[in-house]
Parts: structure tokens; C-alpha cells; sequence
């Protein structure tokens, strides 16, 4: 009995490896079919025959039997020979599961991490497009008012200085706290309350407990963007309104704009389609979007799941 667990077990073990280590990478995975068959086969037949020699050494514990009668007889070689093929296919083909097996696990954590890469390759692409998009709307809104030698430009200047700190000092994580994006989003209205002076009607309110949330970084200020760049904000009867409610594991967040028909942007909404993107790869399953572009107004509306 010995000699079958420790003996035979070396044999089929070196078998197993034999074919783990050199046949499939030298045949099988060269697509070297034919070589590969032969080569196990040969293999195989080979081991046979070795185990016969280590069984005729070991005659008396490994051939020798007790028939159904009871008598004691000796196995001859073609049964032998037949069981140890046997035994020999099983291990070639366990060592061919193991060998498919790991190399599935391994090409599936190498697509991970080329789809991990791709992703962060492709959300650094979408933030470093809200950095110029936004420099642009700012600076096209101080210009009107240097342009008009209004005495509010220093204060939109430093407004607007406050903002890039943020954007450039304080966002590069993740997700940051949720109060600083808040303050981040009042900043940039009362820039615009600057440009417009005595003439804007915005209606912004934050309700709910504030504490320690984290939010994604420059996710909402598109919506904002788009509702100064394309609506009336000057409309006393229908003002941009900005509503955030937010408890401990949601956010809401409702905007609505009347629409200024006479203003399009040429350049296209590229902050609509960065901040959707964004919303698909940084909350999957996790936010839902609800735009309505109506004849006099444009609403957005989003439920997030911090």
C-alpha cells in the first residue's frame, strides 16, 4: 500500500507537472495540436511502462490480489497496463484544467486592470476638460464686465481666483467634502450675481445636515454652468432656482432655468456630456438623471447615492 501512495504518487505528480510546465506551454499554447496529442500519448505509454517495472519490483504489495474466491494471484501486465493509462490520462487532464483555470484567473485580473487604467485614463481625459471649459465661461463673463468698466471686476476677479484655488488645490482626490463643493458652487454664483449686478434673480437653497458626505469633485457645476450660458437670469417671475437636499447618504440636486432661445452655444455642451460620463463610471447603478427640456424651461434633476 505504500508503495502505491508514495511511489505512484511521485510518478503521476511528475506526470502532472511534466504536462503543466512544458507540454501545454510548448504545444498547447502554440496551437501545436497534433505534436501536443503525440506527445501525451507517447508520454502516457511511457509511464506505463514504468510503473510495470516499479510494480515488478514491488510485486508482492502491488500485483499480487485476492480474487472473488479469496485466492491470491498475480495482476497480469494488460489489466495493470490499462489502469495505470487510465490513471495517467486523469492527472494529464487535471494538470490541463489547472493550467486553463489559472490562466483564466490571470487574464481576467489583466483585463481588470487594463479597464481600471482605461477608466482612470479616461476620467483624468473628462476632469482636465472642466478646468478650460470653466476658465472659459468665467473669463468671458469678466471680460463683459471690464468690457462695460464695471466697478465690480476686481471683486469677480478675486471671486474667480477663490474658485481656480479650489479647483486646482483642493479637488484632486477622489471625492472631497461636500461642504467644500457647496461653497465651491456659492462661489461661483456669486461670481455670477457680479456680472449681472442688480439684474439676477437666483434662488439657490441647500436643506438637510450637512456633515461629513463626500461627493465626486466638480460633478454639479455643469448644470449650473449651462443654466447661466443658456437661460434668463434676469427673469424676476421665473429666476434659476437651485435646490440641494441631502441627508447622511443621499443627495438631490433640482435645477431649472427659463431658456433663452437666441443663446447657443457653438462649441456644444461639452459640460452635459462630460458630467453624465462621469456619473457612469465614478456612480454605476447609483445616480439617476432626469433632464426636461421643455419649451419655455430647461430642468435637470439628480438623485445620488453618495
Amino acid at each position: 500500500m505504500m508503495v502505491n501512495i508514495v511511489l505512484f504518487g511521485i510518478i503521476n505528480i511528475s506526470l502532472f507537472y511534466l504536462n503543466y510546465l512544458f507540454f501545454i506551454p510548448q504545444f498547447l499554447n502554440k496551437k501545436r495540436y497534433s505534436v501536443y496529442i503525440l506527445a501525451i500519448v507517447i508520454t502516457i505509454v511511457i509511464y506505463g511502462f514504468d510503473k510495470y517495472g516499479v510494480a515488478l519490483l514491488f510485486k508482492e504489495e502491488v500485483l499480487r490480489h485476492k480474487d472473488m474466491n479469496g485466492n491470491k494471484s498475480v495482476l497480469s501486465f494488460l489489466p495493470f497496463f490499462i489502469s495505470t493509462l487510465f490513471t495517467s490520462t486523469i492527472f494529464v487532464l487535471l494538470s490541463i484544467l489547472l493550467k486553463f483555470s489559472v490562466d483564466w484567473f490571470l487574464n481576467e485580473r489583466i483585463q481588470r486592470d487594463l479597464e481600471n487604467q482605461r477608466l482612470t485614463a479616461e476620467l483624468a481625459f473628462l476632469k482636465s476638460q472642466i478646468n478650460p471649459h470653466f476658465l472659459f465661461n468665467s473669463l468671458n463673463s469678466i471680460y463683459s464686465l471690464a468690457y462695460q468698466r464695471s466697478e465690480n471686476t476686481p471683486d469677480a476677479i478675486l471671486k474667480l481666483s477663490e474658485i481656480m484655488r479650489y479647483m486646482l488645490y483642493e479637488c484632486n482626490d477622489n471625492k472631497v467634502d461636500l461642504t467644500k463643493e457647496l461653497q465651491y458652487l456659492q462661489n461661483y454664483i456669486d461670481l455670477q450675481k457680479i456680472r449681472f449686478g442688480n439684474k439676477a434673480f437666483i434662488d439657490f437653497k441647500i436643506d438637510g445636515e450637512v456633515t461629513d458626505q463626500k461627493i465626486v469633485p466638480l460633478l454639479l457645476i455643469a448644470f449650473i454652468e449651462n443654466a447661466f450660458k443658456h437661460g434668463i437670469a434676469n427673469d424676476s417671475m421665473l429666476p434659476i432656482t437651485m435646490f440641494v437636499n441631502v441627508n447622511q447618504q443621499h443627495l438631490q440636486f433640482y435645477i431649472r432655468n427659463k431658456k433663452h432661445t437666441h443663446n447657443r452655444d457653438s462649441i456644444g455642451g461639452i459640460g452635459l456630456a462630460n458630467v453624465k460620463r462621469r456619473l457612469d463610471l465614478l456612480y454605476p447603478g447609483k445616480y439617476n438623471l432626469d433632464i426636461r427640456d421643455e419649451n419655455d424651461t430647461y430642468t435637470c434633476e439628480l438623485s445620488l447615492v453618495l
